[in-house]
Order: C-alpha cells, then structure tokens, then sequence
C-alpha cells in the first residue's frame, strides 16, 4: 500500500495536476478572502474571522477533488494497467486506500498554506490574537472531513468507469447532492426536516462552530468507509 500511495503521490507532482489543484485552491480562496469585496473579506468584514474560508472551500473542493480522484482508477481502467495492478502482492482494499490516503495528502496539502490567513487575521485582530482559535480548529477538522468523503465518493466512482470526464462529472453531481441536496429537499418538503441529518452540511456546520460531537464524527468516518467498502468490492469484480 506505501509504494501505491508514494506512486500516486509522485504522479501528482510530475504532472500539473497536482500544482494546478493546490494553486487554483489558493487563487480562489485568497481572492475572496483578502481581494473582492463582500461579506467574506476579512478586511471588510470589521472581525478576526477566517470563517469565510470555511463557506468557499466546501464550494471549491466540488470540482477540485474530482479533477484529482476521476483518475484513480478510470485512467487505469482505460490504459489497461488495472490488470497488472491487480497481480500485484496488495489486497483490493490496500490498493484502494493507497489511492485514497494520495488523495488526502494532496488536500492536506492545499489545506496546509491557507494557515498562512491565519497567521495574517491573528496579526491583525484588535488586539493581536483576538480570534475565535476553537472555531477555526472546527472549521479545519470539518475541511479535512469534507474532502475524504469527496474523495471517497470520487473513488467509487472512479473504479466504475474508464472514463475520466464521466467520472468528474458525476463525482462533482454527487457531492453536491450530499452536500447542499438533502437540505433543499427539506426546506422544499414539508415533513422531511429529518434529511437535513443525510446531508454533510448540517454537520459540518456543526463542527465548524468548535462543536466537536460524536454523531459527527461517526458521520463523517461511516461514509468514507462505507465509500471505501464498495470501491473495494467494485475492484474486486474487476478480478473476475
């Protein structure tokens, strides 16, 4: 599984993928943050908050992480090359996590640099260091947790199809649905408040205030596993 996840990780920096990612991540994030106007420049915003980053990021990522993830397994599938992957001496399930840890270290990379609006928003707080540190921790974990659930979803996805566009394109669709989806069904539907409860946002927003809950969390890791089981049965079909 390490020399997977080492393989993933040096095919991301040898092409542009993986520069592209962590640059049009920070572009867009900085230019909200510190450039346009708007409710979420901190400049303007008259508080030491970075929670505008915590709204875009989310936003962000749904086209971000499938550009990383439609190629996991789809470029394999496509080239042939899942046949020799598959007669290496790695289980279905390591070959899958191998893919999907690259994957999270690709976004831990790109999460890693917006520390830096950090750093300037304690400086410029009045005083220095008047900002809401347990909220911001929240506002990260909840990041980190979104990301693996696309991931893993783009994962899934990825191993169904050998081709790449159809992958980013129904990766992205999917994470939005579980994203923002359940809670337009539940304002839309009356009796159907308890959706709010499928979708990632109700709680994300829930660690993102420094709420750290158990039900969050188990959330969060069922879905990535329960994402990370089925890629592995799909990859284990394709032995067959």
């Amino acid at each position: 599984m390490i020399s997977l996840f080492r393989k993933e990780i040096s095919s991301f920096f040898s092409s542009l993928i993986g520069y592209l990612v962590l640059t049009v991540f920070l572009c867009i994030t900085g230019l909200f943050l510190f450039v346009f106007d708007g409710n979420l420049n901190i400049l303007n915003s008259g508080y030491a908050s970075i929670e505008g980053l915590f709204i875009i990021a989310p936003w962000v990522f749904l086209f971000l992480i499938p550009a990383i993830t439609m190629r996991f397994f789809s470029e394999e599938i496509k080239s042939g090359t899942i046949e020799l992957l598959l007669t290496m001496p790695i289980s279905d399930f390591s070959i899958v996590m191998g893919k999907f840890l690259a994957g999270i270290a690709l976004l831990f990379c790109a999460l890693v640099p917006t520390l830096l609006y950090f750093i300037t928003t304690y400086a410029l707080g009045s005083p220095v260091g008047n900002i809401d540190v347990g909220a911001t921790i929240g506002g990260y974990i909840g990041l980190f947790f979104i990301g693996g659930i696309y991931t893993a979803i783009g994962a899934l996805i990825s191993s169904l199809t050998e081709n790449q566009i159809v992958s980013f394109i129904i990766t992205a669709t999917a994470c939005f649905l579980l994203y923002t989806g359940f809670d337009f069904i539940a304002e839309l539907v009356p009796g159907l408040s308890f959706l709010t409860n499928v979708g990632i946002n109700e709680h994300y927003l829930s660690i993102q205030r420094g709420v750290i809950d158990s039900r969050d969390i188990v959330y969060f890791v069922g879905v990535i596993a329960l994402c990370i089981y089925f890629t592995t049965l799909s990859i284990a079909k394709k032995r067959k």
